[in-house]
């Protein structure tokens, strides 16, 4: 876990003489004084791995309040027409509203993030508007007033993707390599554990607590959505830890704060490459044809399948309870298997035939909806690692936030539309609207696959190959004179001052990806991860590092 300069770096063209002075290339380690509690030891040490774990858990709490309230009104679907009076297109509206918001704020929240507040400060905010969201939400429904709870979902908006930002930052920052996968499926899996528990107790609850206020159902519902906002608490107090612990690390390590680097320009999106904007397309078309199904699934299993409510939501939840399992596992796979868009477009083709047997058939529903947990699973583990593969690092905030941006803006219009035909045409062509978009999917995965193909086969490489392709690179740029040779001042040591605008690693990274943009297209596929394996090659992956000057001899920190 030490940092090392390697033989790549250490070494001159010829292989005989230095680059560096050799005292520099001993392992420097933080001071084993900051460290405090037990030491250096595994749980306080933010190299090792139980310590990241921690991390990971906090993280993964850090959504558990907004994912346990977004599918509030599914979950009591029913109770929302017979008490509240919303259904159909007004009963959507409350999940259109929450998604109108994010088509431009989680693409800002991203760019907040990167620029003005900072990974910490960032997540504590948005915590803070999810809990006065929901707080406003389950006021309204305790007035039986349907128009602020319709602010309530959207105040409850404005932070709740980008809250999912933050997570995504977060993840990036302290892990990375062949983890990224697997640690991207717990989170969700955890996220999604708060879905289900929703989904699974509050109608017990509202059954529990009905007699006590007799006749009032307002006041029932209100009290009950109230309970959600105790949970927003937990989300908001695990932003606090995490800063804490994320402050703690950037002192001991040395290092910059958490967060995706280099500052941002809007014009940035621009600079996308073809890959990026596939992976925005499979995204939408795929997630609307999931989350406005589950927002009305209970009604539909009620009046096709003639469910009672209890087994309509438990059959409801299936998606979320079995891809809490199933995220981590196929997180695990692949990454150790890789072959990305094999298992997007094997996600996809599934989920399709899960909405055919609904359609067109009367077989349990229970067996539709587990195809679409395990797809569901595959599908969130496989696509949205894939953006740290083509995306450069200062640019990850903004290129989550885009695409949780145009997420939003499928879900918000599809909502729309989904609340509009179940209440003129019914649920059959609800499912036929559904299908369509996965079929809308499925081609824009095989031109992902294509394109990757044509220029390198690097998104649906085995981690071996990618390996093998990263080498290649860094040999590449470590052996070309535009890194190699300004690398040596006139009195033979390393003077990176000189040679860099920036005096970060990123800084490095960040020309030679712009060098590349404006060349072959299979290199600029490869350079987000290549810059990842630069700097394992050189230091240990996950750590910042700096070049500066000092006493005319070349330091490392």
């Amino acid at each position: 876990q030490h940092y090392y300069i390697t033989n790549n770096l250490s070494m001159s063209a010829d292989d005989d003489e230095p680059l560096v002075d050799a005292s520099l290339t001993d392992p420097i380690e933080p001071d084993p004084a900051d460290f405090g509690c037990l030491g250096d030891g595994i749980l306080c040490n933010p190299l090792r791995r139980p310590h990241r774990f921690i991390v990971l858990a906090f993280i993964c709490f850090l959504s558990f309040g907004s994912y346990f309230c977004y599918d509030n009104p599914a979950a009591l679907a029913p109770q929302f027409k017979s008490d509240l009076g919303l259904e159909g297109s007004d009963f959507m509206l409350l999940y259109s509203l929450y998604s109108w918001p994010n088509v431009f704020l989680c693409f800002i929240g991203g760019y907040l993030i990167d620029r003005v507040f900072g990974i910490r400060l960032g997540a504590f905010l948005f915590g803070l508007v999810i809990l006065i969201g929901q707080i406003i939400f389950a006021a309204g429904a305790y007035l039986n007033n349907r128009y602020v709870m319709y602010a309530g979902r959207f105040v409850f908006g404005l932070g709740g993707e980008n809250l999912a930002v933050a997570g995504n930052t977060y993840v990036v920052a302290w892990f990375g390599g062949r983890e990224i996968n697997t640690v991207f499926g717990i989170q969700l899996s955890f996220s999604r554990i708060g879905s289900t528990v929703g989904m699974v107790t509050l109608l017990p609850f509202y059954k529990a607590i009905a007699s006590s206020f007799g006749d009032n159902k307002a006041h029932l519902m209100g009290t009950l959505l109230m309970f959600g906002a105790g949970l927003c608490v937990l989300s908001l107090l695990a932003s606090v830890v995490l800063a804490l612990l994320d402050r703690r690390a950037s002192k001991i390590l040395k290092k910059e704060a958490s967060g995706t680097g280099e500052s941002i320009k809007l014009s940035d999106i621009t600079r996308f490459s073809t890959a990026t904007w596939l992976i925005f397309a499979i995204c939408v078309t795929y997630y609307v044809a999931i989350f406005p199904f589950i927002s009305l699934g209970k009604l539909f299993f009620e009046q096709k399948f003639g469910l009672t409510q209890d087994e309509a939501g438990v059959c409801n939840s299936l998606v979320y309870f079995i891809g809490a399992v199933a995220s981590p596992l196929a997180g695990i796979l692949i990454d150790r298997y890789g072959r990305n868009i094999a298992w997007l477009l094997s996600a996809i083709l599934i989920t399709l035939g899960a909405h055919a047997l609904l359609a067109f058939t009367f077989v349990h529903p229970y067996v539709a909806m587990v195809m679409m947990a395990l797809a569901y699973s595959m599908c969130a583990s496989a696509l949205w690692p894939m953006v740290s593969l083509v995306v450069p690092e200062y640019q990850l905030g903004t290129a989550y936030g885009m695409m949780q941006s145009i997420q939003n803006l499928g879900l918000a219009l599809v909502s729309i539309a989904s609340g509009t035909i179940v209440g003129k045409y019914g649920y059959f062509l609800l499912s036929l609207q559904f299908m369509a978009w996965l079929a809308l999917s499925a081609v824009c995965i095989l031109m992902l696959w294509g394109w990757d193909s044509a220029n390198g086969g690097y998104l649906n490489a085995s981690p071996a190959k990618r390996k093998e392709m990263n080498e290649a690179e860094i040999r590449s740029v470590l052996e070309g004179e535009d890194y190699r040779e300004p690398l040596i001042s006139d009195n033979s040591v390393l003077d990176v001052s000189q040679t860099f605008r920036s005096s970060t690693a990123r800084g490095l990274r960040s020309k030679y990806l712009t060098r590349i943009e404006g060349g072959n297209q299979n290199d600029f596929t490869r350079s987000a991860e290549f810059h990842r394996s630069l700097a394992d090659r050189s230091i240990n992956l996950g750590q910042s590092y700096q070049f500066s000057s000092n006493a005319n001899r070349g330091l490392l920190k």
